[in-house]
């Protein structure tokens, strides 16, 4: 039988340490949330390799290091309401659950949404709500958010989105622009995203989130 518990362990000492994540609450979050019940059965004995982890088209877990890094960056505190775009599975909001107020975790596949919502019941995490809608168009009817979240690549950011993010607040997300991938953190000052580069990272871009084509005539 899988040792979990020891795979914990020794993501957060060889892939979350040494990414020069420090926050205690971090690495307390990610060694109590059972990652492997967060993916597909199948993909149960790899939950906790450094890769990115296929959950559906175009939509992935991210891999340890970029996740607990995007966290770093942000800071959550426990005052903070968190959108969590893209929760996939929900291990995401599992983990930020414990160190924010409360998070809204947004999923457009009802499946994923569906089991997402068991899963976390089940551990019994009850301070985050799972809501089934389109990713573009985050969750509005709780915001403004503290924090935002993104769990894939973007190309570009819909303006819905940053319209639910308070005035102060930080959002993180992986930009790939071509092959390359940088991860970039932003303040919303006076309604503008003001955004600066965090490191960098690659993962597939979330559908509805590509830039779209500009023709010329």
């Amino acid at each position: 039988m899988a040792d979990y518990a020891a795979r914990r362990e020794a993501m957060v000492d060889t892939q979350v340490r040494p990414a020069d994540v420090t926050r205690l609450p971090i690495i307390e979050a990610m060694l109590a949330v059972p990652r492997e019940a967060f993916v597909p059965a199948r993909l149960s004995e790899a939950a906790y390799i450094g890769e990115n982890l296929p959950l559906a088209h175009d939509r992935v877990l991210l891999d340890p290091r970029t996740f607990a890094k995007m966290l770093e960056a942000v800071d959550l505190t426990d005052g903070d309401l968190v959108l969590d775009l893209g929760t996939g599975l929900g291990y995401s909001a599992a983990v930020m659950a414990r160190m924010a107020d409360a998070v809204v975790a947004l999923e457009e596949d009802g499946t994923m949404a569906r089991e997402a919502e068991a899963t976390l019941a089940e551990l019994g995490v009850d301070n985050v709500a799972v809501e089934v809608g389109p990713l573009t168009e985050g969750a509005p009817k709780h915001g403004p958010y503290d924090v935002i979240v993104v769990e894939g690549a973007i190309e570009e950011l819909p303006q819905a989105i940053v319209d639910q993010l308070k005035e102060g607040g930080r959002i993180v997300a992986v930009f790939m622009e071509g092959a390359l991938g940088v991860v970039r953190i932003a303040w919303k000052v006076e309604g503008a995203l003001s955004w600066r580069f965090l490191f960098n990272a690659s993962a597939p871009v979330m559908p509805g989130f590509i830039r779209a084509t500009e023709f010329q005539f």
